[in-house]
């Protein structure tokens, strides 16, 4: 059975393999769910099935899986955002003119178009034009996570397979298999992410040191807390992950303490988000979102 490497949403890969043995290969889905739960993933592994010159799909030893494996299949192509911003019309147009031409090794060709919400209008309306009349060998996945961004019209011409966030036990598996420190505050700020858990993987320390601050906001002086947070002085890149884990740790503390120290502290991390999202200057914001916390926790707004 295929997916077999890949964690989660069990009724999906049966589906996805029935199809395939039953070769009810479809020409257009949208694969919907949360970033990082393995969406392209199942969409790389159903293509190669797809294109597999063998019953036992994937054989991995035919020449299109040969191909495939070493990323050099003439008849698969992942479009993407080229800016992390928009998907535009141009790169639609390019796979249309890819499209057209007959596949080479295989009998089907195959296109991922990833974080497929990015698509511009325009983009939209010139891909809608191969999803009504698709040729007979060509099948179309589109990934994303917010399919309001799509045109109806497009949706319309998708057939929808909505992926489910990976539960905590089965990230808990995964850590413990993987050697992966993992607390609930992590589990919370994965939210079925296995990217994001792989990633705190890679940021263990700069998660050891936000809980070194979070953990002694009442307990140590301002300048002792600004000289414990540099992480967070070089994290700019990093920084809306590590606000969320800021209120994730500030709701966990509300569940089992109704204080409105973590209320007022939650609304002071997205009031910082905003303020950055204007380009607000980095130091100063991470300034005072520090010292504001502070104060909730020392200056007597701490109250039941």
């Amino acid at each position: 059975m295929s997916f077999d490497n890949i964690l989660g949403n069990d009724n999906i890969k049966e589906l996805l393999n029935n199809s395939i043995k039953s070769n009810n290969i479809l020409h257009s889905y949208m694969f919907i769910g949360t970033d990082g739960i393995g969406k392209s993933l199942f969409a790389k592994e159903f293509s190669k099935m797809i294109l597999c010159l063998y019953d036992n799909k994937p054989c991995n030893n035919c020449s299109s899986c040969i191909k495939f494996n070493s990323d050099n299949h003439p008849d698969f192509m992942i479009i993407d955002s080229e800016d992390n911003k928009n998907i535009k019309i141009g790169q639609i147009r390019f796979l249309q003119e890819q499209i057209a031409e007959k596949p080479i090794v295989s009998s089907r060709k195959v296109y991922i178009i990833n974080n497929s919400d990015l698509m511009t209008v325009e983009a939209q309306n010139c891909l809608l034009k191969t999803l009504e009349e698709p040729p007979e060998y060509a099948t179309i996945i589109l990934i994303l996570s917010n399919e309001n961004k799509l045109l109806n019209t497009i949706k319309s011409r998708c057939t929808k397979i909505n992926f489910q966030n990976i539960s905590n036990s089965e990230l808990t598996e995964f850590a413990n298999k993987n050697n992966i420190s993992i607390t609930n505050t992590i589990l919370n700020i994965c939210n079925g992410s296995i990217n994001k858990l792989i990633s705190l993987k890679n940021d263990s320390e700069t998660y050891s040191a936000l809980d070194n601050i979070l953990n002694n906001f009442s307990k140590k002086d301002i300048a002792d807390i600004w000289n414990d947070s540099e992480i967070m002085y070089k994290s700019k890149d990093n920084i809306i992950n590590i606000l969320d884990y800021f209120n994730i740790y500030f709701f966990s503390k509300l569940k089992t303490n109704n204080d409105i120290k973590y209320i007022n502290s939650i609304k002071i991390v997205e009031q910082t988000k905003k303020r950055l999202s204007s380009n607000a200057n980095y130091d100063m914001c991470i300034d005072n979102l520090l010292l504001k916390i502070w104060e909730e926790f020392n200056e007597g707004n701490n109250r039941s």
